[in-house]
């Protein structure tokens, strides 16, 4: 068999796995429509299962999936979801193959190319990790549709599940991504960067030292895209080696995931428990602050140390730019500063969806107005991730049935560990939520399972919310797109190293 065959012989074997996820998720659905009682909503609620007296996990979960199959037809679904994630490289990649064939084959005007290739776009689509999750949903919510009734899934959206973070996310990752946010964020870290001379090993410490510790008063979207875009700018167009661009990537949302815990209101996973077991900004400030900014000094060093002969490679490539002058420079003080007000508007109005679609909109007037001391509106990129979490969190309401008892079961550094490995393959916000519906946590295991979401936010992209900004951000700068195995290698040492400060500083 030649090399061509053998290839798409390995793409019919994952599309049609996949498929068969999806087929099999049907399937159960269907099966679930005749030989189950139905419930007035779905998911039921935990007290209506009625299992208190069980004691095992095991006896928990099957008591459950007899009690409602279709609990199990919606972690068939997350689970093919997760899966597709890993292979959206291979989806791109494909995409490309047909995009040059469908190019040498077609007829042309000049340069033009004169028909599509829809296979190609449709490759590319099922290739783009924001999208992964809201394909997914589709069958959910008409299988859903089917056995519940019409109601059923737009009740579960409109009251059982809240998307105010994906719209805040949108949101502030869009005036954040905003040329003049970033340049007085750069002119910031400048100072802190000019203490080493200006050099890229500085740049490189000042932005994963300072950009993510930020993120506990810009909260950590605004933080993961500041942060981000300042490393393509002073880091990534610099074309380090894979090793060292996957290093650095996981450096980032792991030390994002851990710097928002200064505060309690600027973490998705924090906010998700703040209320519920009142904790205050003074609480974690002491309990989780200095463990946070530990981890991220320390794998931060780390790092430097084993990537020290990288950096003067960079440093020795990056010389000719040094004198590259962008034309947004003379940006106005007043500019600056408007973008500034919406940058605290939505922080303010971060838990109020309608004054933060009116904070939008006025800022894109705004935007329209000073167009020209602006760069490019980031606004399609802050939609996809806005798509990416509202598809984990449809899927991530329907997995509380298994999660919420793997929790309650475990004592503390196994609900630490469990907690995140979990949250490296659902969102670690979901986790924590869950986490509140468990009776009688003591401080400890409470301390244990916010310490673990937030310590494994960086092994994946769909671990943080505010990973897929990240990833939108710097995905250009990884030719095959950003490799899950490669972000995993990544961010294991770092998510080691702030795993031992949180359970070491207590």
């Amino acid at each position: 068999m030649n090399a061509v065959a053998k290839r798409w012989q390995s793409k019919r074997w994952m599309i049609g796995g996949l498929c068969g996820l999806m087929v099999l998720g049907f399937a159960g659905g269907i099966y679930g429509i005749e030989s189950s009682p139905s419930h007035p909503v779905f998911p039921p609620l935990l007290d209506s299962y009625q299992d208190a007296h069980l004691k095992s996990v095991g006896e928990i979960l099957w008591h459950r999936i007899q009690v409602e199959p279709f609990n199990m037809v919606a972690t068939v679904m997350f689970l093919g979801a997760v899966i597709h994630t890993f292979f959206t490289p291979r989806f791109r990649h494909w995409a490309h193959e047909l995009e040059v064939r469908h190019r040498e084959k077609a007829p042309r005007y000049g340069d033009r190319v004169l028909h599509v290739s829809v296979p190609a776009r449709l490759l590319h689509f099922l290739g783009e990790v924001e999208a992964v999750f809201g394909i997914w949903a589709v069958p959910v919510f008409v299988l859903m549709w089917i056995k519940f009734g019409f109601g059923s899934p737009f009740n579960y959206i409109d009251y059982r599940i809240g998307f105010t973070e994906p719209i805040f996310v949108v949101v502030i990752m869009t005036i954040a991504s905003s040329q003049p946010v970033l340049r007085l964020a750069e002119n910031s870290l400048r100072l802190v960067a000019n203490l080493g001379g200006g050099r890229t090993i500085a740049w490189w410490l000042a932005i994963l030292t300072v950009g993510p510790l930020l993120g506990s008063f810009i909260t950590e979207p605004g933080a993961m895209t500041i942060s981000a875009s300042l490393l393509a700018r002073q880091f990534y167009e610099h074309k380090p080696r894979p090793a060292f661009a996957y290093a650095t990537l996981g450096l980032l949302f792991v030390n994002v995931s851990v710097g928002g815990t200064l505060t309690h209101f600027a973490a998705p996973p924090v906010l998700m428990v703040a209320g519920t077991w009142q904790w205050d900004t003074l609480f974690m400030a002491r309990h989780f602050g200095l463990a946070a900014a530990m981890g991220i000094v320390t794998s931060n060093l780390l790092y430097l140390i084993w990537f020290r002969k990288d950096f003067g490679l960079l440093t020795a490539a990056s010389e000719s730019e040094k004198n590259r002058v962008d034309g947004t420079d003379r940006i106005p003080r007043w500019v600056s500063m408007g973008h500034v007000v919406f940058l605290v508007w939505a922080v303010l109005c971060a838990h109020h969806p309608r004054l933060l679609f009116f904070c939008l909109l006025f800022f894109i007037a705004f935007f329209e107005v000073t167009e020209d001391y602006q760069g490019q509106l980031g606004l399609r990129p802050a939609v996809l991730v806005g798509f990416f979490l509202a598809g984990l969190v449809f899927h991530g309401g329907l997995q509380q049935w298994w999660i919420a008892p793997v929790l309650g079961s475990l004592s503390e550094m196994p609900l630490f560990l469990g907690s995140t490995f979990l949250t490296a393959f659902n969102d670690n916000a979901a986790i924590t939520y869950l986490s509140t519906l468990v009776p009688h946590l003591s401080e400890g295991m409470k301390h244990a399972v916010v310490a673990g979401a937030v310590t494994g936010g960086g092994l994946t992209v769909i671990a943080n919310a505010p990973n897929p900004a990240g990833q939108s951000i710097l995905d250009r700068f990884f030719p095959e797109g950003i490799s899950p195995l490669g972000l995993f290698l990544g961010a294991a040492i770092p998510t080691a190293v702030v795993g031992f400060c949180f359970n070491w500083i207590r």
